[in-house]
């Protein structure tokens, strides 16, 4: 049985977000494994997985809560791409397409945010 977290836009371009990062910091400095090469997809899975486990509760105060959170993680993504960029880990085309996939997410968690303080 499919889990109902798997049918939110949300996840799903976020669980896609997660699986880009990853195969872009595979490629960061040796010496970056354990610094921003980690902080960089432990943010981005945050976000995710935020949503996952506030999907996952019972009151919307909960769900808010986590939501918050990984609207919370997403802006330290953006922070470790500027930073990925500016040390010359990313091109200016790779830091843009993943800028504009940063944006969509916060658009859609601000939806999100947005339907369930209705």
């Amino acid at each position: 049985m499919e889990k109902g977290f798997r049918k939110l836009i949300i996840w799903q371009r976020g669980h896609s977000f997660v699986l880009i990062i990853y195969k872009l910091t595979a490629a960061f400095p040796r010496d970056e494994l354990y610094a921003l090469t980690s902080q960089l997809r432990r943010a981005a899975i945050s976000v995710v997985a935020n949503i996952v486990e506030g999907n996952s509760r019972h009151s919307k105060k909960d769900y808010i809560r986590f939501i918050v959170i990984s609207i919370g993680s997403l802006s330290e993504v953006e922070y470790y791409l500027l930073l990925a960029h500016d040390l010359g880990y990313i091109s200016d085309t790779q830091y843009e397409q993943l800028e504009q996939k940063q944006k969509e997410l916060a658009r859609l968690l601000y939806g999100l945010l947005k339907s369930q303080q209705e």
